[in-house]
């Protein structure tokens, strides 16, 4: 009979070890699934040269890239920045463009969704612009390389970076610049 009771406690504690490792499998893999992407993504390479079929960086000193994704939660999020961001940019002579996977018409109907004034859109891999996770803002010099870099939905104070970076009167960017996270991370 004591025999039966310990080999009944020892399942028991096996059972709840085993549901306890389950547990945690779940909670990290849903704590992945769930954080913004700029805590996965190390971000794109500054000075690093981007090519776009069809894009001629020349014709502005700086290109404003948003790299988006239709499905992406946190592009979504961030439309009210970029319903501001965008006439902000343009208005300083920095030519804005959307760069996102899907089809240029579903891209055009996101962005019209969100309330994006942007008819700039471009189909095309992220990894053509150095950017393995959505949102991204990159601003680009006129060679062709990315200068400046935010990743992920920024919060208020890296908004403000993006747009300081947009009135810089000198359009003509003085050198590389880290990634910088919404969590405030310079990479």
């Amino acid at each position: 009979m004591a025999m039966s009771s310990w080999a009944k406690r020892l399942e028991i504690a096996t059972n709840v070890a085993i549901l306890c490792a389950v547990l945690l499998v779940a909670a990290l893999a849903a704590k992945r699934l769930w954080e913004p992407s700029s805590t996965r993504s190390s971000g794109p390479s500054i000075g690093t040269k981007v090519s776009l079929q069809g894009i001629d960086w020349s014709k502005s000193s700086q290109n404003l890239v948003l790299a988006l994704s239709t499905g992406c939660r946190f592009c979504s999020e961030s439309a009210d920045f970029y319903q501001r961001l965008v006439p902000s940019a343009t208005s300083n002579g920095i030519r804005v463009l959307a760069v996102l996977p899907q089809p240029i018409s579903d891209g055009r109907s996101y962005l019209e969704k969100l309330g994006i004034p942007l008819s700039d859109v471009v189909q095309s891999p992220l990894g053509a612009v150095d950017v393995s996770g959505t949102p991204t803002v990159l601003l680009v010099d006129r060679q062709g390389r990315i200068r400046k870099a935010w990743v992920g939905k920024l919060d208020p104070e890296h908004e403000q970076q993006v747009i300081a970076a947009c009135n810089d009167q000198n359009h003509e960017l003085a050198g590389p610049s880290p990634v910088t996270t919404q969590k405030g991370k310079t990479q």
